[in-house]
C-alpha cells in the first residue's frame, strides 16, 4: 500500500538517497564529522547539590589573593618610584584604581610586615617604603618574570588562541592580567616586551586588541596529559575522558551517574579547534565548554577565578549565555568556594593530582608574599599588647586615626609604639 502511492514512492527514493550518501561520508572520512555526533546527542538538564569541601575552602593561595592583589598593586607603586618611598598623599586618591577595599593608609597599615611607615621630609606627612623582606621578595617576583617570560608569554598566547578569530580586546586581557601572572610592562608595551607572534589590532567599535599569528597545531592540556598515557593519538574528535575528584561525602544518583559516564566517552573537542558546526544545546557542546573552563583555569596561576569575573569571556570565546551552570553540573571537575563573599571557581585537578597540571612560574613566588602578610597579624597583636601595658598616666601615646586620609593633614605623626 506504501509503494502504490506516488508521494511514497518519492519520500522512500529520498530517505534511501540520503541514507546511502550518510554512509558514503562516515567511509571517506577517517574521523566522522561532528554534526554526525552533535544530532545524536541531547541535552539532559541534572541537578547537583552544592557540597561544602573544607580542603578547597582552605587553599591559602586561593582565598588570601583578594588582599594580595591590592598589596602587589602598592608594592609596585613603591617599587618603581625613584627613591623606592612615596608619600601616602601619591595613592590615597587611588583606591578604587588599586582595588583597595577600605582607605589606603588604613591597608597599609595593615600590613607592617610589608610596608614601613615613617616621616617624611615634607608637611610631615606619612611616607610608606618596603621592608627589607618584601624588598627581596619584589625582586624574586621579577627574576621570575625575567627567566619564565617565554612560559608566561605562552600561556597568553594561548588564552588568545582560545578565541574563535585568535584575537581579544585589551580590556579583556587586562581583566585577566592577575590570574594570568602577567606583568605590567607586557600589556602597556606589548610591542617591545612581547615576541613577534603578537601584534597590535583594531578590533570592533575602535577597541584596542592583541591577536596571536600561530600556525602549529596548539594541544590542550587534557590532550597531552591523555598521549602520555597513551588513550589519545592526537587525532580530531576522539573521546578523552575528564579526571574526576569527588568530594568526600558527595553522591550521585544513579540516573546521574548513567548520564556521567556516557558523557565521559563523547568525542572531545579542544578549546582551540573550530566549534561552529555544532548543536548548542547537545552534549558534546557541553563537553567542549567544559574543556574551555577546564584548558582556562589550568592557564591560571591559582587555577581558580572568581565565576563573574570569567562572564566576559562568553562572547569571545563561544561560551553560551548559562556558562555558569557548567561548574554547578560537573562538581566532580569543579568546586565553587563561597568565601569571601563571592563565588570562586577552582579546578579540582590542580589541587588533587598536581602532577598533570603545570605550575604556574609565579605560583611560589605568591605563596611567599602571603605567608609575609600573615606576619603582620603577629607584629600588630605584638604592638597592641605594648600599648596595654603603658601607664596612661604617665605615657602619652599619640597615634593617627587609621581612617585619616593623611594628604589633608599637616600633622606631625609623633607615634610611640
Amino acid at each position: 500500500m506504501f509503494f502504490n502511492q506516488p508521494n511514497n514512492s518519492k519520500n522512500l527514493t529520498k530517505l534511501i538517497f540520503s541514507s546511502s550518501h550518510s554512509s558514503i561520508l562516515t567511509l571517506l572520512h577517517k574521523h566522522p564529522p561532528a554534526y554526525i555526533y552533535t544530532q545524536k546527542q541531547t541535552y539532559v538538564d541534572v541537578y547537583m547539590k552544592w557540597k561544602k569541601d573544607s580542603y578547597h575552602d582552605s587553599i591559602d593561595s586561593i582565598h588570601k589573593s583578594i588582599d594580595l592583589k591590592p598589596l602587589i598593586s602598592l608594592k609596585n607603586c613603591i617599587a618603581s618610584s625613584p627613591d623606592e618611598c612615596i608619600p601616602i598623599s601619591v595613592v590615597s586618591k587611588r583606591g578604587l584604581e588599586l582595588g583597595i577595599p577600605i582607605k589606603v593608609a588604613r591597608f597599609l597599615r595593615r600590613y607592617p610586615s610589608v610596608f614601613e611607615e615613617f616621616v617624611g621630609p615634607q608637611y610631615d606627612l606619612p611616607w610608606f617604603r618596603l621592608t627589607q623582606r618584601a624588598s627581596e621578595l619584589d625582586k624574586e617576583e621579577r627574576e621570575v618574570y625575567r627567566v619564565c617570560k617565554v612560559d608566561i608569554q605562552e600561556r597568553l598566547k594561548k588564552f588568545i588562541l582560545m578565541s574563535g578569530e585568535k584575537r581579544l580586546p585589551m580590556k579583556i586581557i587586562q581583566g585577566m592580567q592577575w590570574y594570568l601572572g602577567l606583568p605590567d610592562e607586557f600589556l602597556q608595551d606589548p610591542d617591545k616586551n612581547l615576541d613577534g607572534c603578537f601584534r597590535i589590532v583594531q578590533m570592533e567599535d575602535g577597541l584596542k586588541g592583541l591577536a596571536v599569528e600561530n600556525e602549529e597545531k596548539v594541544l590542550s592540556i587534557m590532550q597531552k596529559n591523555a598521549m602520555k598515557k597513551g588513550v589519545y593519538s592526537g587525532g580530531s574528535m576522539e573521546p578523552v575522558e575528564f579526571p574526576l575528584f569527588p568530594s568526600q561525602g558527595l553522591r550521585l544518583k544513579r540516573k546521574i551517574k548513567d548520564w556521567l559516564g556516557e558523557f565521559q566517552k563523547l568525542p572531545y573537542v579542544s578549546p582551540y579547534e573550530d566549534h561552529s558546526d555544532f548543536n548548542p544545546d547537545s552534549d558534546v557542546s557541553e563537553k567542549r565548554l567544559v574543556g574551555v573552563l577546564h584548558e582556562l583555569l589550568s592557564l591560571f596561576v591559582e587555577h581558580a577565578a572568581e565565576r563573574k569575573k570569567l562572564l566576559c569571556l562568553r562572547k569571545y570565546l563561544g561560551l553560551p549565555q548559562k556558562v555558569h551552570k557548567a561548574f554547578e553540573r560537573h562538581p566532580f571537575m569543579f568546586y565553587l568556594s563561597l568565601r569571601n563573599k563571592t563565588c570562586t571557581a577552582i579546578l579540582k585537578e590542580a589541587y588533587c593530582d598536581k602532577s598533570d597540571i603545570e605550575v604556574h612560574p609565579l605560583a611560589e613566588v605568591r605563596k611567599k608574599y602571603i605567608n609575609l602578610m600573615k606576619e603582620s597579624e603577629v607584629i600588630l597583636k605584638s604592638r597592641r599588647i605594648q600599648n596595654q601595658s603603658f601607664d596612661r598616666g604617665n605615657v602619652k601615646v599619640t597615634v593617627k586615626d587609621l581612617d585619616c586620609t593623611d594628604d589633608e593633614s599637616t600633622e606631625a605623626a609623633d607615634v610611640s609604639l
